[in-house]
């Protein structure tokens, strides 16, 4: 057995790095695949509280994002430059703490230590390194992986610090994705929930250009600047309304949804909007509210507004400027409303339909342009897992992953009904789907190469080569295209697995490079 300077085993080391290595990659989640590199940690070593401390580059301080052991509070933050752990990350080196009782700067926040662990446990903090926003940025320091660990002679602790430096070395990537998914939640931001129950979460936001925009709408929030949401159909408009709603001082206070195009003609339009003051007609025997008033001191989301009559509009207008007058009533009523709109329209075009050009510029106080789903495929995937965990919620079945085929037709696919086509995709999908994985054939029939039919209806032969197929490409995907690797993975011989690979005219060097 290979020993390492200290004494300690290099073969246990070498056969934890195997592990992790086969745990990483986009067969499985980021968020799965970190855990069971912490789960891993500890069981295979010395290592206890094996956590993952993530920068949150919004709110400017490292929070705990993932760890084996429950901490005493998730809200818990550090400064960077504060404590060990803030050291660790902005120095950008690895702080070895021999015993944690010694050690002034150790500020235990995470966890509960008691005093006889303090003085029987050291402390190992390495920092996580990964690319920012673009290639050409370079390596920065993204989080710190730190654990306890028995104390030991110094020469045991490095060896066990340099191990988790190689660990660190592995997962940039995926704590990437955790920073960027902390960014897209808006945790911390006046009015969003820190837990995936509001607007915020279901913004699903890793490319750049929707973090872009997610930043966007959550900074103007709290103003009451109109803001005209603009994008093709499905891209997620009525979703950003919502988080710029949920995001803000308006939260507790009524989101009101109009589409102007379904509204009635005439008089019930005024009525619907502006409310009717008894009185006002023989059948006005009570004074009604509309839908302004309704929204009062919330937010009124507007589509369609290119639907509305010239005199509306003027009142509409009115409004925004000054007050309301119900229908019949000869005083102002106060109504405070933040008023959003969403249209796949230009501002050209809306002109051209009969949007008065003084009401559009007061509803483009700020202007948001949303890309379609082609433009930005990076959210794809992540986009399908979040849909997928939704549904198979919904449904009350446990699908725990896509498959690697499935996954690559998502990406080709070309969207063009944008995220509420794929959102669609998915429920429809994980109806189809009786087993733990989501594969290629649970997609639609147009999905499939050359217009195949779904699984159901096909023979036996063709279900078989089919399922041959994802099997196949799932093991060259955990094995980055190594062949060899994928026959004792799938436990059969290298020429049966290259012949395999031949008959579905597989290229295994597409899966030596990892994809996001």
């Amino acid at each position: 057995m290979s020993m390492t300077p200290s004494g300690e085993s290099l073969d246990v080391y070498l056969e934890t790095l195997r592990r992790i290595v086969n745990t990483l990659g986009p067969q499985r989640s980021f968020h799965s695949s970190l855990r069971g590199l912490l789960r891993t940690l500890a069981e295979r070593h010395a290592f206890l509280r094996p956590h993952l401390v993530i920068y949150d580059p919004e709110a400017r301080t490292l929070r705990l994002c993932l760890a084996d052991t429950p901490p005493t509070d998730e809200g818990v933050v550090y400064q960077p430059g504060v404590g060990i752990t803030g050291q660790v990350f902005t120095l950008g080196r690895p702080v070895i703490v021999e015993r944690i009782s010694d050690n002034a700067l150790f500020q235990n926040k995470f966890f509960i230590r008691t005093r006889e662990e303090t003085a029987a446990l050291a402390f190992l903090s390495v920092p996580v390194f990964g690319h920012g926003e673009e290639p050409s940025d370079g390596l920065e320091v993204l989080g710190v992986l730190s654990v306890d660990t028995p104390v030991a002679p110094r020469a045991v602790l490095e060896t066990r610090c340099r191990f988790l430096e190689v660990v660190a070395g592995l997962i940039g990537q995926q704590v990437s994705y955790l920073q960027r998914e902390m960014t897209r939640r808006v945790d911390g931001m006046p009015g969003a929930e820190t837990r995936e129950t509001d607007a915020a979460s279901a913004v699903v936001a890793v490319s750049k250009s929707m973090r872009r925009i997610v930043r966007q709408v959550t900074q103007v929030a709290a103003s009451r600047v109109s803001v005209l949401l603009r994008g093709e159909p499905g891209v997620g408009k009525e979703l950003l309304a919502e988080l710029l709603h949920k995001a803000g001082p308006r939260r507790e206070m009524p989101l009101v949804r109009v589409n102007c195009a379904a509204l009635p003609g005439g008089s019930a339009l005024d009525a619907e909007l502006f409310g009717v003051q008894k009185g006002a007609a023989p059948d006005a025997l009570q004074t009604r509210k509309g839908l302004l008033e309704t929204a009062h001191r919330g937010t009124l989301c507007l589509s369609g507004v290119e639907a509305l009559p010239d005199a509306v509009q003027i009142r509409l207008l009115r409004v925004m400027q000054e007050e309301l007058l119900r229908v019949g009533g000869s005083r102002p009523v106060a109504v405070d409303v933040r008023i959003v709109c969403t249209t796949p329209h230009a501002p050209e075009v809306l002109l051209e339909r009969g949007v008065r050009r003084d009401l559009l510029q007061r509803l483009s106080g700020l202007v948001v342009d949303i890309p379609p789903l082609r433009e930005h495929i990076e959210d794809i995937l992540p986009l399908a897992e979040h849909f997928l965990q939704h549904a198979a919620a919904a449904q009350n079945k446990s699908i725990r992953r896509i498959s690697t085929p499935a996954i690559d037709l998502l990406q080709r696919h070309a969207w063009p009904g944008n995220v509420r086509e794929l959102r669609n995709c998915l429920e429809r999908a994980v109806t189809a789907c009786e087993e733990d994985t989501l594969r290629a054939w649970h997609l639609p029939p147009s999905f499939q190469a050359g217009n195949a039919s779904a699984a159901d209806g096909v023979g036996f032969a063709e279900a078989v080569a089919r399922f041959e197929q994802e099997l196949l490409a799932d093991a060259l995907q955990k094995t980055r295209g190594n062949m060899l690797e994928a026959s004792r993975l799938l436990d059969a011989s290298y020429r049966i697995i290259n012949y395999k690979v031949k008959k579905y005219g597989l290229d295994p060097k597409k899966f030596a490079v990892r994809q996001p």
